[in-house]
């Protein structure tokens, strides 16, 4: 228990809570002994277009121009992306399919295009024999085949579809598919405890689940590379927070570099353990060597996600969205104000880049940890008012809770609450509130109250990522 922080005192009292700490034993590699893969291998996806063209003037059927402009799209976005490998074939019958797909690796997950009438359910069945992840993409007019995809998804497999003129929606047919070969090579650090629900806790399920290692870093390990970061490294950190600072409000000389050399530390460790995520469950006792929380801060905005509290939940909800749109996501607690019909996310960590490694950094002050009395030194972010956000989060590895909001406040200087803020409003405040987390059994606090919050309208998106990763969807409000 860290002697410093009340709220951590909070969410350790009571037999309920207590419980819940003592129970969460779990047999867990460290990293020392489970060395890191040499490099990440691009995701391979399968793209099967299935048919022959169509004249352009009659029948139901994609024609070939609108075949080239697909292809083109397709290898523009693989392109863009720069981690997927397309295998690209046209399949006629079951064993042109199978042989497509021996090309592509037999965990490939597939897009499939159908050209000519019928002709994706005469050449489908090896997809669904291997239980490969199907995105079935549907032009107008381009057949009849687009209505079995829901029908195969009813009956166990995971398939969706995107029906639609638009050729973008192409490369997110490629994001959502990259998704699982990309978490089965993710690498993620945890400093114990994890927490969460009691699956996303367990490094056993996660890897069977998801297919993520999940290892274990000794806090004795870490003390050491902070004492080796680089004096030089640490000054750049120091100039590139303060410089950038709307305003310094609490914390002084000694608070800024001790988090500064942290953040660097941090950094230095993602890259030596190769590593794409990070959950640290004893970030709250971290203050005598500087808080981590500019250090999360700075890896989200890199593209790799950070959960503070050991939140494992939180930290898989930031994987799936990282890969799936590239964006990172704000951690917070929420709370309600039911009289403005919104919902309040505030935490003491947030990433600058919202919009994306390539966004612009959102203004901020630098802050004292809200909850040490003022000590420390953790980012306050003002996200953009009038933005639309997709909060969420992954619960027990099947199931992801979602809503949207539109943020129509944002605190000059926050006084109550974690620093970085954002009120939101929702589509039924009173409504959430009575209902929220009433799909979790869990009595943790921390468990019960954090979702991930992310820019953009991304529902449909959850809705399509469920279908393709065998999960549950819970709209909350």
């Amino acid at each position: 228990m860290c002697e410093h922080c009340t709220r951590r005192e909070f969410l350790g009292t009571g037999v309920a809570s207590g419980l819940t700490l003592a129970s969460t034993t779990w047999t867990h590699a460290w990293a020392s002994q489970s060395p890191p893969a040499q490099s990440r291998e691009k995701s391979r996806i399968c793209v099967a277009f299935t048919g022959t063209p169509v004249p352009e003037d009659r029948n139901w059927g994609a024609d070939a121009r609108q075949i080239e402009a697909m292809k083109a799209c397709l290898t523009e976005a693989e392109k863009e992306l720069g981690n997927i490998e397309l295998v690209m074939g046209q399949s006629s019958s079951a064993q042109q399919t199978a042989a497509l797909l021996k090309r592509a690796g037999l965990a490939a997950p597939v897009l499939v295009i159908n050209v000519q009438n019928f002709a994706l359910t005469r050449v489908v069945q090896p997809i669904l024999d291997g239980s490969h992840p199907m995105v079935v993409f549907s032009l107008p007019a381009s057949g009849h085949d687009w209505m079995y995809a829901p029908r195969w998804h009813s009956r166990g497999h995971r398939v969706t579809l995107l029906a639609s003129s638009n050729y973008d929606e192409l490369e997110r047919a490629l994001r959502l598919l990259r998704v699982i070969p990309m978490m089965n090579q993710t690498r993620i650090l945890l400093f114990p405890p994890a927490r969460g629900t009691t699956p996303a806790q367990s490094p056993g399920q996660v890897k069977k689940r998801l297919g993520a290692d999940v290892v274990a870093i000794e806090e004795k390990t870490f003390n050491e590379m902070i004492s080796a970061a680089e004096d030089d490294a640490v000054r750049a950190e120091i100039n590139r927070w303060t410089r950038n600072a709307k305003e310094i409000v609490e914390p002084n000389n000694e608070d800024i570099r001790k988090a500064a050399r942290v953040s660097v530390a941090l950094q230095n460790l993602m890259e030596r353990e190769r590593a794409q995520g990070l959950a640290v469950g004893t970030c709250m006792g971290w203050l005598p060597k500087g808080f981590p929380c500019l250090g999360f801060a700075r890896l989200r905005d890199s593209g790799i996600p950070a959960a503070c509290e050991g939140d494992m939940d939180s930290l898989l909800t930031m994987l799936l969205f990282q890969y799936a749109i590239d964006r990172p996501g704000f951690q917070g607690n929420a709370t309600f104000d039911t009289a403005r019909n919104a919902l309040w996310t505030a935490h003491c960590t947030a990433p600058l880049k919202m919009d994306g490694p390539d966004g612009r950094e959102a203004p901020y002050l630098l802050r004292g940890h809200s909850e040490v009395g003022g000590s420390g030194c953790v980012p306050e972010v003002q996200y953009r008012l009038g933005e639309t956000i997709t909060r969420t989060k992954l619960i027990n590895l099947d199931t992801i809770l979602c809503s949207t909001g539109k943020i129509i406040e944002v605190p000059t200087k926050s006084v109550h609450g974690c620093r970085s803020q954002i009120v939101t409003e929702v589509r039924d405040a009173a409504r959430m509130a009575a209902n929220w987390s009433n799909v979790l059994e869990t009595e943790d606090a921390m468990t019960l109250l954090h979702r991930v919050v992310f820019y953009g309208d991304h529902m449909d998106s959850v809705y399509h990522l469920a279908r393709l990763m065998d999960m549950k969807v819970v709209e909350e409000g």
